[in-house]
């Protein structure tokens, strides 16, 4: 018995996607160097956790150092899922451009803010604390950010590229993170670990 062929759909207007070329390289460029500037403070933090663990933990064992560092370190992986959701819904209502661009700007602020932290010696306790704060904030701004990124690179993309095009958002996490360690490294290297712990 044969089978029934369905007759092709015409298309709908729905099913059109007018691709604007200067839109679409404004979109991947914003969305790489947002992601870039988020993992370069992954790579610089992940590299100096030796550091901050005296700075912000100096009355504990080097060991407990190093895991409250490390621990303060997960912190926005943990945030991530909660930023992607709440950015989410917010970008399909007031669109995925702004949203974007908010979320590359308290992802920013709170980068910056971490080296404005006094250390445990200035403010005890605080220090911590507003550590804690900040990677919470980025945590979250960062789950928004990734998430908005890879549908607002989906959206502008041509059919036939969109997988060529969502790469570029790796390629800008995993070069602001090799950028970032890379730097940490550098700085150790010529003002040696001493130094780097006064004012590094």
């Amino acid at each position: 018995m044969r089978k029934l062929r369905k007759k092709p759909q015409p298309l709908q207007i729905d099913d059109i996607n007018i691709i604007d070329q200067q839109k679409t390289k404004k979109a991947i460029t914003a969305a790489a160097i947002g992601n870039a500037i988020e993992w370069f403070d992954f790579g610089v933090y992940g590299f100096v956790a030796f550091a901050l663990g005296k700075v912000f933990f100096p009355h504990a064992s080097p060991s407990i150092q190093m895991i409250s560092a490390l621990a303060t370190f997960s912190i926005p992986f943990i945030f991530r899922p909660l930023g992607s959701l709440f950015f989410g819904v917010l970008g399909d209502k007031y669109g995925r451009q702004k949203i974007l661009a908010i979320t590359i700007i308290i992802m920013s602020l709170s980068t910056f803010g971490i080296g404005l932290i006094p250390s445990y010696a200035s403010i005890g306790l605080l220090a911590p604390v507003l550590l804690f704060i900040v990677k919470i904030a980025q945590g979250f701004s960062v789950g928004g950010e990734y998430a908005g990124a890879s549908i607002f690179v989906a959206e502008y993309s041509p059919d036939r590229k969109r997988g060529f095009m969502g790469s570029w958002l790796d390629f800008g996490s995993i070069a602001g993170f090799v950028l970032g360690a890379g730097l940490v490294s550098l700085i150790t290297f010529f003002v040696g670990e001493d130094q780097f712990l006064e004012w590094g």
